[in-house]
């Protein structure tokens, strides 16, 4: 079972990413999905997450309207495309998975965990 976080980079602020996630060994439509990050210095926090059950997409409110979860069940893809991005979304960008709720509020509910991607944001 893996999960494999891709797509960050270094962006100026205002600018667009899209993260993706791959999971192999399982199949990412039976699990709920998220996105957490981590900034030097500070606690891993939750950014979005996917429900398993319905689609539901849940957002942090420091991203709301500006990014967008989907997922993508034929290619057990989920991504993460992030747009008028500021200097304060900078950190490791992690996918997780988990059997139970989609949530942003808890990392103890996502049993895998992505390495991680790098995005930096420059003002």
């Amino acid at each position: 079972v893996q999960l494999q976080a891709s797509g960050g980079g270094l962006v100026q602020t205002g600018g667009s990413l899209r993260l993706s996630c791959a999971a192999s060994g399982f199949r990412l439509a039976r699990y709920s999905i998220a996105w957490f990050r981590q900034a030097p210095g500070k606690e891993r926090e939750g950014v979005s997450a996917i429900s398993s059950s319905d689609g539901t997409v849940y957002y942090a409110e420091p991203v709301k309207g500006r990014f967008t979860m989907s997922r993508d069940n034929a290619k057990n893809m989920v991504y993460l495309h992030m747009a008028s991005l500021k200097p304060e979304d900078t950190g490791v960008y992690y996918c997780a998975a988990g059997p139970g709720i989609a949530t942003v509020y808890s990392d103890l509910l996502y049993d895998y965990w992505g390495q991680g991607t790098q995005v930096t944001v420059s003002s």
